[in-house]
């Protein structure tokens, strides 16, 4: 399941791009349109400038930008970023042990194609892509 941090975080992101020839985006009016809390956006923020998505500009015209076209960054990257592991179950999470009952386990092939197929989803989307589709800011 996808949380808040994802799904808000999905959103600050296709706000920005909307808003890329503009410049640096205030994270207040970001906020206000996305209907936010400033503080819950200075969170994700943090996470997405420390994973290399977003830029932070200090000063008058200050504000937070895409460091890529919305072309170049895939849903995938945002949620993995903001999510961390999109594992299905614990034993196919990067880095987990290896399971004793792995040889044994029926139902492991199952989970390891439902988290094939999602990455592959998530990965073939991209921000420009939903920029396209209709909805409200």
């Amino acid at each position: 399941m996808i949380s808040t941090r994802g799904r808000y975080g999905l959103r600050v992101m296709l706000d920005l791009a909307r808003r890329g020839g503009e410049g640096a985006v205030p994270l207040k009016d970001v906020a206000e349109r996305q209907g936010i809390s400033k503080k819950y956006l200075e969170i994700l923020m943090r996470d997405l400038v420390r994973g290399g998505l977003v830029t932070g500009v200090s000063g008058k015209n200050g504000g937070y930008r895409l460091t890529r076209a919305p072309e170049d960054i895939t849903v995938w990257e945002v949620l993995r970023l903001l999510e961390g592991s999109m594992a299905t179950v614990a034993c196919l999470a990067p880095g987990a042990p290896p399971c004793p009952r792995e040889s044994a386990c029926p139902t492991l092939p199952l989970w390891a194609e439902y988290d094939r197929m999602t990455k592959a989803f998530f990965e073939g989307r991209r921000l420009s892509e939903l920029l396209r589709t209709p909805g409200g800011e």
